[in-house]
């Protein structure tokens, strides 16, 4: 850890469709192997069916609610206290919050059963906006875990 400074966060470049940070960042987090051109073809082509299905919301939008939907704001990490573990609810950072919602989008889409890699993400993004499907699943999970697990509450440092 740096003792003397924090290095500064470096925020990526907008994305060339819309100029948003968060698409751009999106689009790197389903990129496999380097591959950037067929990652930002996937996503913009999910876009494209989203804008199709609604068509009186632009797609980035769209993109923006549903990530925001899926963001967890509690989770449970384990301690270790006096010989017994316990389950204790932390909340989390806002940039782990988006790289969680990010991480289980593209998990859910992969697992979903459309021809496309395109069709599960724009099913995935579409199921986040209407808060409904895996993603959101797993968030209410993570959040009852949480609430569960309340008591232990005070054992967080």
């Amino acid at each position: 850890m740096a003792r003397r400074r924090v290095p500064e966060k470096r925020v990526p470049l907008g994305d060339p469709k819309y100029g948003s940070t968060l698409v751009a960042k999106f689009i790197s987090t389903v990129m496999i192997c380097g591959k950037k051109s067929i990652a930002e073809s996937i996503v913009y082509g999910a876009f494209e069916i989203i804008k199709a299905k609604v068509p009186n919301e632009e797609p980035h939008l769209v993109f923006a609610a549903a990530i925001e939907n899926a963001k967890p704001l509690l989770q449970v990490k384990s301690r270790r206290i006096g010989g017994a573990t316990y389950q204790v609810p932390v909340e989390i950072a806002p940039a782990t919050r988006t790289a969680l919602a990010f991480r289980w989008i593209i998990e859910f889409a992969r697992k979903r059963g459309e021809k496309t890699m395109r069709e599960r993400l724009a099913g995935e993004l579409l199921d986040c906006y209407s808060k409904q499907g895996a993603t959101m699943k797993r968030k209410d999970d993570t959040h009852r875990m949480a609430e569960a697990n309340k008591a232990f509450a005070h054992f967080r440092f």
